[in-house]
Order: C-alpha cells, then structure tokens, then sequence
C-alpha cells in the first residue's frame, strides 16, 4: 500500500510541476554513429513546440551548412528520433542536428527551410542554436 501511495504523490508532484509551466529545456542528444543505412537517429530531442529536428553538414568551424535530411517533431520530448538522409555522407563527415521550428512558412507539416532562410528556421535559446555535432562512422 506504501508503494501505491508514493507512486501516486510522485504523479501529482509531476502533474503540479508541469500545470506550473515547468518543462525540459530544448536541447539534441545524439552519439557518433554509423549512417550508412541512409539515417542518422537522435537519442533524445526536446522541441519548445512542434518542429523539425534537421541535418545540416559542418565542419571544424561548427557552422551549419547546408540541410542533408530533416524529421518533424512533436511539442516536447522525441525519443529516438531518426531523419532520412538525402544525399550522400562519408564516414568522418561531421553532421549538426538542430531544432528548427515550424514558423513563418507557407504550409503548416511541410519543412520550408533553406540555408538562411527565415521559414522555418532555428529555434534559439539565450542566443544559442539548439543542436548537437556528431560524426559519421
């Protein structure tokens, strides 16, 4: 009976934690990992509001380059979040996984993007891009 009852104080702690407006901060957690099967997958991924998570090319400089692939996200955290790889990438490529939002564009659920282009571009926070870096095996 102690374990119900703790387990129920725990999901109402939860509940009144999130109907207080608190929520995990966007953020991209991904690994190194092998993209030859066409995909490149993020562990975890948390979107202020539903999105993209998008693959751009980079390099030592850490600047995004130009969309390799893109997935939509949801409002909140994505688990195991896999984007389609449109064109080819080598082992030792470095790939940016970053938030992008779903603003601005012409078609809601359709990603717009293009390199500098402010449809649905990335999401900041503290001026900081959401994303991570990670290479290719």
């Amino acid at each position: 009976m102690k374990f119900a009852l703790s387990t129920t104080i725990f999901a109402l702690s939860a509940t009144a934690l999130m109907a207080a407006g608190h929520s995990l901060a966007p953020s991209v957690d991904a690994m190194d990992q092998d993209v030859s099967g066409g995909t490149v997958t993020a562990s975890s991924v948390v979107a202020p509001a539903n999105g993209w998570l998008v693959v751009h090319r980079t390099d030592a400089e850490m600047k995004p380059g130009p969309v390799v692939g893109y997935a939509a996200l949801k409002e909140g955290e994505n688990m195991d979040v896999a984007a389609i790889l449109q064109e080819e990438v080598a082992s030792g490529d470095m790939l940016m996984l970053m938030v992008h939002g779903e603003d601005g564009g012409m078609s809601t659920g359709v990603f717009e993007y293009t390199l500098g282009a402010k449809e649905d571009g990335p999401i900041r926070v503290d001026e900081k891009l959401v994303m991570t870096v990670v290479t290719a095996n």
